[in-house]
């Protein structure tokens, strides 16, 4: 089905969020912080969140000193000279190391995503034991979900939710944001069979929308210090059915590059 046109796209941070701990509230306060903005979402909107605070307040942590490394875990240090205990927490949240040299190691998370770290990360993790590291959160597609209810409880309007996060690419130098989690919104949107400009038939042309979305987001939502980490995206108007993330996983007989 094709995107129809959108003339013009507004991407709104919510400026002040608070800090995020483990048990928090994150629609209340994402409702609360709409509304001290004035930033109250509207009908189609969508509300782009940030992995790392659905993380925290789900309490995906895990503390390092609490953390003994397996033998493939200390062979992996060596290799890559990370922190064994990291290493540890990155396999167990992993279904396969898929490259591993120094400094880098790349897996297929048990979640289907191919990244860097399997998710785990220690920057922003917040106050606590310093040697606190973060997972990504159990389940984003349906965090994504929840999400989507409880604000549409609150501000009575129809809309989706995409949780964020930022990934490398294989190609190219930089991270940008991509879709983790997705609710409400066509996650992929499948342009085969329709027909160009000029009349040409497309046949292989999908589009990932909701990390085109997320992407777009994390223009404004930064990726160090900012302190924004939800974002509101308005003026898209999508009529493919929604998805959820899933549908971004490339089958693995169809990736040439595993």
């Amino acid at each position: 089905m094709p995107l129809p046109n959108n003339d013009g796209v507004r991407v709104i941070a919510l400026a002040g969020f608070p800090d995020v701990h483990a048990g928090d509230d994150l629609a209340q306060a994402i409702v609360e912080r709409c509304r001290a903005t004035g930033n109250v979402p509207m009908d189609e909107d969508v509300l782009v969140v940030a992995q790392k605070i659905v993380s925290k307040a789900e309490d995906c942590y895990v503390d390092l000193a609490r953390v003994e490394p397996s033998g493939q875990a200390r062979a992996l240090s060596s290799t890559t000279g990370k922190d064994a205990r990291l290493v540890e927490v990155i396999l167990g949240e992993s279904r396969r190391v898929v490259r591993a040299v120094r400094d880098v190691l790349i897996v297929e998370h048990r979640l289907g995503f191919v990244m860097a770290n399997g998710g785990v990360d220690q920057s922003n993790v917040g106050a606590g034991p310093d040697e606190r590291v973060l997972r990504l959160p159990a389940d984003p597609d349906s965090s994504a979900a929840k999400l989507r209810d409880a604000l549409e409880q609150a501000f009575a309007v129809r809309l989706g939710v995409i949780i964020s996060d930022s990934f490398g690419r294989p190609w190219r130098l930089g991270t940008v944001g991509v879709a983790l989690g997705v609710a409400g919104v066509p996650a992929l949107v499948d342009l085969r069979g329709t027909d160009d400009r000029y009349g040409r038939r497309l046949a292989a042309t999908l589009v990932g929308h909701a990390d085109e979305i997320a992407s777009a987001a994390s223009l404004v939502m930064g990726q160090s210090d900012e302190g924004r980490p939800v974002v509101i995206v308005r003026g898209l108007r999508a009529r493919a059915p929604a998805s959820t993330a899933a549908a971004l996983l490339r089958p693995a007989h169809e990736d040439l590059f595993r």
